[in-house]
């Protein structure tokens, strides 16, 4: 009947098969490999007929394609009456990958999966190491999977720095030199890692050297394990856990006085001021300047989530697991099926899954409810325009938020005294709905009209200082024609 075995050959000695595989291989006839390029093959049974899916790594253009079609031929063989028996180092499920899927496959074809055990290269990498796995935790993934996570559009490493990590299947220097890119974003450029070769066999080696030159070594190949172990404290700052324990170590009852006295109400000044700070690093457009500045609006994030953790609040999962199920929530046209022709189309399934949202919360909430009256003025006209633009309150084309703006400084010039303040208010709220339809955001322009300001006045300032005179000794056309020249120098 249609079955698939899956049997574990160990590490690569021999004498490490285990008595269940010995005995599915005795009453074999035929057998088909992962690889033939693994120590244990040449000493299996004599009357087995051996079949290898190597070929696969040379027909497929990426690991991902490769397990795919192991995959996809061995359920195909399982399908046949007499079933079949696939062979693979190690242990089936401990950094199989190919087993992964076969898996999943043989469970959509209702084909029944047998595992027999084998002596995983963790064993064996550990017995040469001298390492307990728990004793502080260790880490396992495949090569294969770590190197295609290279890039920016790949979601973040979750690896801990400071657990021991075991590098599975490290196949030849391509994929070597792929693996340490990925880890020199966590772990410093020279850590030492240790290169394990053909763990528990009579080719075993084992050599240790810096992270940056571990695909320097010619003799990496398809038995090799990368073991990486864990960076001390305080010593490598890069990993995210890294500052989440600088923060609760500054809160701890031994941590920094200052920092244990604050709450969220005296941290609420802080936030804002680093907030403002970082808008300041994007007008100047200066990359380092903004690194800096998002990591100190990041520490005022953490040090509000460590605050909520100590009096039982909510924990910083609490606020990562929020925010990622919004996002999946509300991008069903990325994360679902939900088809959208273009980004104006994703605004307004936006605003509808939001009001969905507010409806399951309240029975009478608005849409504007979750605008924050703390904003800054112009940025909050704006927001508000954008939200009520979504469910069509608003102007057909732009000739209307001229004609608006046009009649709002008519109706501001004959105000009486007592109706400027709101005449005025309606004149800004129409320069911010202009500005919407210009595509320009209001606090921004105004933001960088101000710094332009205080840059030429600053001119105006020195260029009184070299010539002896306070600018109050000029008159309004020489102060202007000084305006002038600052535009010309520096036309910001």
């Amino acid at each position: 009947m249609p079955s698939i075995t899956i049997v574990g050959l160990g590490p690569g000695d021999p004498g490490a098969l285990t008595q269940a595989a010995l005995d599915v291989l005795a009453a074999a006839s035929e057998l088909y490999l992962r690889t033939r390029r693994h120590p244990t093959v040449a000493a299996l049974p004599a009357h087995l007929t051996l079949h290898d899916l190597d070929a696969i790594y040379e027909c497929e253009l990426d690991f991902g394609s490769v397990y795919a079609a192991m995959a996809r031929d061995i359920v195909q063989l399982g399908a046949r009456p007499e079933g079949v028996i696939y062979a693979v180092p190690g242990h089936p499920l401990i950094g199989e990958e190919s087993v992964r899927r076969i898996l999943v496959a043989a469970r959509e074809h209702t084909i029944p999966v047998r595992i027999v055990e084998g002596l995983s290269f963790v064993d064996a990498v550990c017995t040469t190491l001298g390492l307990d796995p728990l004793d502080r935790g260790l880490q396992l993934t495949d090569a294969t999977l770590l190197a295609a996570r290279e890039g920016p559009f790949v979601p973040p490493l979750t690896l801990d720095p400071g657990t021991p990590l075991l590098i599975a299947q490290l196949y030849n220097r391509t994929l070597a030199s792929a693996v340490k890119l990925v880890l020199m974003e966590l772990y410093p450029d020279d850590h030492a890692v240790t290169l394990v070769q053909a763990a528990g066999t009579v080719h075993q080696r084992v050599h240790t050297a810096p992270l940056y030159e571990l695909d320097h070594d010619s003799s990496v190949e398809h038995l090799a394990t990368l073991y990486v172990p864990p960076v001390p404290p305080l010593t490598d700052l890069r990993a995210f856990s890294e500052l989440q324990g600088i923060v609760a170590r500054l809160r701890a009852p031994d941590g920094c006085p200052w920092d244990r006295q604050q709450t969220h109400q005296t941290l609420a000044p802080h936030l804002l001021e680093e907030t403002y700070e970082t808008l300041a690093a994007l007008d100047t457009d200066d990359p380092d300047k903004l690194c800096e500045e998002l990591g100190d609006l990041l520490l005022q994030i953490l040090l509000h989530a460590q605050i909520a953790n100590e009096v039982g609040e909510f924990t910083w999962p609490d606020v990562v697991a929020g925010i990622a199920a919004k996002l999946v929530r509300r991008h069903p046209h990325v994360f679902g099926q939900v088809a959208v022709q273009g980004a104006d189309e994703v605004l307004v399934n936006w605003e509808a899954i939001k009001r969905r949202e507010r409806a399951e919360q309240e029975s009478h909430a608005s849409m504007l409810d979750g605008v924050p009256p703390a904003m800054p003025a112009l940025a909050y006209a704006q927001t508000i325009q954008r939200r009520v633009a979504r469910v069509g309150f608003d102007w057909p084309d732009i000739t209307g938020a001229w004609d608006k703006l046009a009649e709002e400084l008519r109706e501001l010039r004959t105000a009486s005294v007592a109706e400027r303040a709101h005449e005025l208010g309606d004149v800004l709220f129409a320069v911010v709905n202009l500005a919407r339809w210009l595509d320009v955001e209001a606090e921004d322009a105004l933001r960088q009209a101000n710094t332009r300001f205080r840059q030429r006045f600053a001119y105006i300032e020195h260029t009184c200082a070299e010539q002896d005179v306070l600018p109050e000794d000029l008159s309004l056309e020489e102060l202007d024609a000084i305006w002038e020249q600052s535009k010309r120098r520096a036309p910001v």
